[in-house]
């Protein structure tokens, strides 16, 4: 890649679409791009590798009110406990979420056993279970 991109092959480099690099602009979350004489944004390779992190937080799982605070740690070079404390609460997020998942599985796989498979929909015991069922009871447990 050269010195400076366009936004196409920043965006493409980078894994990303135009908009998104764009919004991550407006958010403050990219510079503000330096402009050609034509009036087109130019990268860098570090606005690529920027964006490249971003997307790979996004795919962590991380808000992109979390990666902001990522970003500011890592452009002030921030202390490394608060990068492992915002890990930390992610994968607590994360365990919560896989409980709560685990638990709607294993109420839908024992409805499923419960039904024949076979008959009219009158009496099927998955539509009686999800009518009388409180995911939020099944959670709780």
């Amino acid at each position: 890649m050269s010195r400076t991109t366009t936004i196409g092959a920043a965006a493409k480099a980078a894994g990303v679409a135009i908009d998104t690099v764009r919004y991550y602009e407006r958010e403050g979350l990219l510079p503000l791009a330096n402009r050609s004489g034509g009036g087109y944004r130019l990268y860098t390779a570090a606005d690529v590798e920027r964006l490249r992190f971003i997307r790979q937080a996004k795919a962590l799982g991380f808000t992109l009110s979390d990666i902001a605070g990522l970003l500011q740690l890592q452009d002030g070079g921030g202390p490394r406990q608060q990068v492992r404390e915002m890990a930390r609460a992610r994968v607590s997020e994360l365990d919560r979420k896989i409980r709560e998942l685990t638990a709607i599985r294993d109420t839908l796989v024992a409805l499923e056993r419960q039904c024949h498979g076979s008959g009219t929909v009158a009496g099927c015991p998955i539509i009686e279970g999800v009518q009388s069922v409180s995911l939020s009871q099944s959670l709780e447990s």
